[in-house]
């Protein structure tokens, strides 16, 4: 099992991780390094979920690593693997953060979706290889988790569920916390009912967790009789994402996103916008071209 080594000081230590309150000093990794600085949500929940809540997560991450974002978690039983399931299902980016070394697979039946989820993105430790998984350690993975995340989702969450641990770290980092609500008369997610009682956003679509990301600051949709609105054959007025998508080679996010002067986020939302209205497509692995001839609007 080959494992790369980065220190505060590497140029691709991921500069998002670099600026949270308590960084590691180091990381492990074992897959690709630059899934870490890649544009990420958290999908974490419940070791015991439902049934319902591990479609959900499956669902959920799918959908967000289609369309380019890269899905971080944390592998244990449950909503972690089926949010890096997911992901791996739309043939995107997932990276899970280990409380054990890099090399020390747990849950040990896990090994085989640690293998795959390295080689769609990463799994990463700030342990050294060879440490053991104790409850201290996943305790502190867990700002790793959200630190390397524009966001975290909350899936089955009760009021002791490490999830909830997760969700403070990303209030302490700045980061957006969300919440896929569940039914009240079990009690399984009543840790994430009071969440959105302190005011994290109930998410239930990718399109949710797409809006809560981009926030207030995010594109309009262009107003009837709007020239953008209307469309043609000919297709949009410029457009910095359209400018560099071609319509026969694929383009991945994290390319894309090099080369148009737009924030990650706001990027992702304008090519989500361009998506519905035709003038993009996705191609499997979370690829993108452009369109061309005529156009939905």
């Amino acid at each position: 099992m080959d494992l790369s080594y980065l220190d505060a000081a590497s140029p691709e230590f991921p500069r998002q991780l670099s600026e949270i309150a308590d960084p590691p000093d180091r990381l492990w990794v074992r897959g690709q390094v630059s899934s870490l600085s890649s544009t990420a949500v958290a999908i974490v929940g419940s070791r015991r979920a439902s049934a319902a809540s591990l479609d959900i997560a499956r669902r959920l991450a799918c959908d967000l690593a289609a369309i380019g974002l890269t899905i971080v978690s944390g592998l244990a039983r449950g909503c972690d693997a089926a949010a890096h399931q997911g992901a791996l299902d739309a043939g995107g980016r997932t990276v899970a953060v280990l409380g054990s070394g890099a090399d020390v697979i747990y849950p040990p039946e896990h090994g085989g979706l640690a293998a795959a989820v390295a080689d769609a993105g990463a799994v990463i430790s700030e342990l050294p290889p060879g440490s053991p998984p104790l409850p201290q350690h996943f305790r502190q993975r867990n700002r790793i988790i959200s630190g390397l995340s524009r966001g975290v989702v909350v899936i089955e969450a009760n009021e002791k569920s490490g999830s909830l641990i997760t969700a403070g770290c990303a209030l302490a980092q700045g980061r957006e916390v969300m919440v896929v609500p569940g039914v009240v008369f079990a009690g399984r997610n009543r840790g994430g009912h009071q969440l959105i009682r302190d005011g994290a956003v109930l998410v239930e679509h990718a399109e949710d967790v797409l809006a809560a990301l981009v926030g207030a600051t995010g594109p309009s949709r262009p107003a009837a009789g709007d020239p953008a609105a209307d469309g043609d054959a000919a297709g949009p007025g410029p457009d910095p994402i359209l400018d560099v998508l071609d319509p026969v080679e694929p383009v991945d996010f994290d390319e894309l996103a090099r080369h148009v002067p737009l924030p990650a986020h706001l990027g992702l939302a304008r090519l989500a916008e361009l998506e519905l209205r035709g003038h993009v497509a996705r191609t499997p692995g979370g690829r993108f071209v452009r369109c061309v001839g005529k156009v939905i609007t």
